[in-house]
């Protein structure tokens, strides 16, 4: 037994070892192994956990639903689902076979909950074991109640070691473009216990490695997000000094920590998304103020990604433009930014803005913040003083057209270059839009049309939704020489995440990912400035790509931008302050004037 002074002394110990612990050391949150009314955790958990360099610390089962669930993974950086019982098969929609060992419901319940929940933060997961299991029932797969059932004519391996737990006592292959076989190499050795195994990995998981028997060994994100489950136990190793297994734990921190470094960008800097098409699905009876699946962006994605702000934009296909469907259209969008506010005003934690100082105040009070936009000049009609009726409803910028001439202007796509550019009411359309505070946006302009629109606009112009025409030869895209055009005169150019403007199609279906959009991103960084470019998602208009499907996956996207060197200032700047830069510069010339 330590005597007074001896323990005093490892408590002062114990206090300068945490002074000395890195600020961003992540906490990991670690799911116990709930039996007989007792959490128990082996050691070989938190201890690989700690040496890697995390805090940790244990998780107990809750009950389904609670809301502590959500305040909880507002603190972790990361989830080890650990070993423990069989997984209830009445979770799988299967009844039970008769190698069937014990199980937890209790706990079944609250790790499958607790699994959708963390994915869609972006959350790092690390499932060993029962974890790799819960993985891939959590995620849309299937998993094998028993091995020897599910398999009864496969010359199987001895998957439950009578040897001691940090022995190897079998080999496994390693996928070539896994993360695990640059980590342990493609063939290794590894513990065995358990006769439950995943059958199917489900449409978010892959198979990362095999034993020699074809059972499933690992599995990671199908969509480059931080997931990874093994079906050994690499904790056992450490205990017995055998550090072979540590490159999978510091894998695992280091993406925590890179986690924890992203959230804390979007808890610091506001994040703005220039373009949004949401209000299309307001017909189909959407809600914003749950976690909609019909929709890209709703309020609860955004806080899952830490987005702060968007622009949700009234779109107007192009169509006729006789003066009765002019009048329709010019109705159709008041009728839209009418319903957003409505929809903003019931949704509780919730503002609308219109100008960058109420974006900021939002942020202050913890709020979301919807702005709003017109996509296609064509709901103007031939009416002028409709621009001026749309910045008093709180519009802050129009895209001058979609797809299809208008009375503005030629359009990219679906043109017969009518006006060669802008027409003359274009021209007097851009003035207006000057005098009143509105932003000019070029999306979807023709390349005419752009350069007309730079020449005539006394304020800075922007492009809400465009990538690169250099990576991507698209006309909805700009070249090296319009983002040079445009950072001249202060504009801005958002990148977008729409996949037929990031990569070409193979044979009609898609093939850009996340990894595309930050290529475009940081060409035009490249070519423009970091002071000049930004994020216009597109979501619910198309957008939406593998790694960044909807908003709740934003912070992934951070995450990247992170490790390609942006540092907190050029988030800041591409995460909406240059945009918000050329609405201020446009909203201050109107009172000027």
């Amino acid at each position: 037994m330590l005597s007074s002074f001896a323990l005093s002394q490892k408590v002062a110990s114990l206090q300068q070892q945490a002074l000395e612990l890195a600020p961003d050391a992540p906490l990991i949150g670690v799911t116990g192994n709930f039996s007989e009314g007792q959490l128990q955790l082996a050691p070989g958990y938190y201890r690989s956990l700690e040496a890697a360099g995390a805090q940790v610390v244990v998780i107990p089962p809750r009950r389904v639903p609670d809301v502590s669930l959500i305040r909880l993974l507002d603190r972790l950086d990361g989830i080890l689902l650990s070993g423990g019982a069989d997984l209830n098969p009445l979770y799988l929609d299967e009844e039970p076979v008769p190698a069937l060992h014990g199980i937890n419901a209790e706990r079944d319940a609250f790790e499958l909950a607790l699994i959708p929940l963390a994915y869609q933060r972006q959350m790092p997961l690390f499932g060993i074991c029962r974890g790799i299991q819960l993985l891939a029932a959590a995620l849309g797969g299937t998993v094998l109640q028993d091995l020897k059932t599910a398999l009864p004519d496969s010359p199987l391996l001895k998957h439950s070691q009578d040897a001691p737990r940090g022995v190897a006592t079998h080999t496994v292959t390693a996928e070539a473009d896994s993360q695990l076989v640059q980590l342990l190499g493609e063939r290794f050795a590894v513990n065995s216990f358990h006769h439950q195994a995943v059958g199917c990995p489900g449409p978010h998981l892959r198979v990362t490695a095999r034993s020699v028997d074809h059972v499933v060994e690992a599995v990671e994100s199908a969509e480059g997000k931080p997931v990874m489950g093994v079906q050994w136990h690499p904790e056992c190793f450490l205990l017995e000094g055998d550090e072979a297994m540590m490159p999978l734990f510091r894998h695992f921190v280091a993406q925590a920590k890179a986690y924890r470094k992203a959230r804390r960008v979007h808890q610091t800097i506001l994040t703005l998304d220039s373009h949004c098409d949401t209000p299309m699905f307001f017909d189909q009876g959407v809600q914003l103020n749950r976690r909609d699946p019909k929709l890209l962006v709703d309020f609860p994605k955004m806080r899952e990604g830490g987005l702060d702000a968007t622009i949700m934009v009234a779109y107007l296909p192009q169509g006729e433009r006789d003066a009765e469907t002019s009048a329709r259209v010019t109705a159709r969008a008041t009728a839209l930014l009418n319903e957003i506010e409505q929809r903003v005003q019931a949704a509780p934690g919730v503002s609308l803005a219109a100008t960058p100082a109420e974006l900021y105040r939002n942020k202050e009070c913890g709020k979301l913040s919807v702005m709003r936009g017109i996509e296609n000049g064509y709901a103007l009609g031939k009416n002028l003083d409709n621009v001026a009726r749309f910045r008093e409803m709180g519009v802050v910028y129009i895209t001058l057209c979609h797809n299809g001439d208008n009375d503005i202007c030629d359009s990219a796509r679906r043109s017969s270059q009518e006006h060669n550019g802008l027409s003359a009411f274009g021209r007097e359309v851009i003035r207006e839009m000057n005098r009143t505070g509105l932003m000019v946006d070029l999306s979807h302009a023709a390349e005419k049309s752009f350069y007309d629109a730079l020449e005539i606009s006394s304020t800075p112009i922007v492009c809400s939704h465009s990538s690169s025409r250099t990576l991507c030869d698209h006309p909805r895209n700009l070249t090296d020489d319009q983002l040079r055009a445009l950072a001249q005169v202060g504009g801005v150019a958002q990148v977008t995440f729409y996949h037929g403007f990031l990569r070409p199609e193979v044979d009609g279906h898609p093939t850009a990912t996340v990894d595309d959009a930050v290529r475009h991103l940081l060409h035009m960084i490249e070519v423009a400035g970091i002071d000049h470019v930004g994020i216009g998602t597109d979501f619910d208009g198309d957008g939406g790509l593998p790694g960044c499907a909807n908003a709740s996956e934003l912070i992934g996207f951070t995450q990247r931008l992170q490790a390609e060197g942006l540092t907190t200032e050029d988030l800041r700047k591409v995460w909406g302050g240059n945009f918000l830069r050329v609405m201020t510069l446009c909203q201050q010339v109107a009172r000027v004037n």
